[in-house]
């Protein structure tokens, strides 16, 4: 009997539909996750929306995994189905090798760049379908049937440097 090949591999692109954003902006959709939220699950994301900015997280706050919690630190991120991602999504909506959230130095800050990795169902932030983008607090990514929240130290005009 033949050996199976197992560099061959049949997949589908799946078509997850969109949803109507939840409020009118990205800081909105941390609000309704807060209003939403355990005292604990409060308290890390205020913690982190009031951090140094050297950090970030995410959230899943839906579909498979809702609450599971992933740090991104300035070595930056992995994100797919293969259990060697920093940000491990067991299902088959998700690529082995997804994504990557990906630091970098704007002067004095730190920010993240999202990068879709050439997926095959893609990767959308906001409900747009991208293939890279510079993540700010409260955008919601979305990676086959989850929905992660990115919450970063919110930069107000005295933390940037301005008057």
């Amino acid at each position: 009997m033949a050996k199976p090949d197992s560099q061959n591999e049949l997949t589908s692109t799946l078509h997850l539909g969109l949803r109507s954003v939840v409020g009118d902006s990205p800081a909105g959709l941390i609000q309704d996750f807060l209003a939403q939220a355990t005292a604990q699950e409060r308290e890390i994301v205020e913690s982190a929306l009031s951090s140094d900015g050297k950090s970030a997280m995410v959230i899943i706050h839906r579909g498979p995994q809702k609450g599971a919690r992933f740090l991104i630190t300035s070595d930056g991120v992995t994100i797919g189905r293969s259990p060697e991602n920093s940000i491990f999504l067991d299902d088959v909506t998700v690529s082995r090798k997804h994504a990557v959230i990906e630091p970098s130095n704007d002067g004095a800050t730190l920010s993240f760049t999202f990068k879709d990795s050439g997926s095959l169902n893609g990767s959308y932030i906001n409900n747009d379908s991208i293939t890279e983008k510079k993540l700010v607090a409260g955008d919601e990514i979305q990676i086959g049937k989850y929905h992660l929240l990115f919450i970063t130290a919110v930069k107000t005009a005295d933390s940037a440097g301005e008057k």
